[in-house]
């Protein structure tokens, strides 16, 4: 019914840039929030930054001031710049939407996530 597709992960030196790129497609009625996670291996997956329709984001203290997320509501993709990125940014990066969707005649709401995406910052 509603697929995210993440893109844009890689290999990178320290000082680098990346940015990801999250797509949702589907039979997608609203989507309120859209935005990143990372996981990095042995730790909990924690939130990375998270923007709404309106526009409002919010950031993980860790990422304030190197990290930019964006959204595009007519193409329901949301991006991830990440400048200055550390060898500590090295995560799987996931994609998640909380989103109405349709099914038949009816409308149900539920979170979506993308099947990840690898960052991996070299020192």
């Amino acid at each position: 019914q509603v697929q995210l597709v993440e893109s844009g992960g890689g290999l990178v030196q320290s000082g680098g840039s990346l940015r990801l790129t999250c797509a949702a497609s589907g039979s997608i009625f609203s989507i309120r929030t859209m935005g990143w996670y990372r996981q990095a291996p042995g730790k909990q997956r924690d939130l990375v930054a998270a923007i709404t329709s309106s526009g409002s984001a919010n950031y993980a203290d860790s990422v304030k001031g190197r990290f930019t997320i964006s959204r595009d509501n007519g193409k329901n993709t949301i991006y991830l710049q990440m400048n200055s990125l550390k060898p500590e940014d090295t995560a799987v990066y996931y994609c998640y939407a909380d989103l109405t969707y349709w099914s038949g005649s009816s409308r149900y709401a539920r979170d979506y996530w993308g099947q990840g995406t690898q960052v991996t910052v070299s020192s």
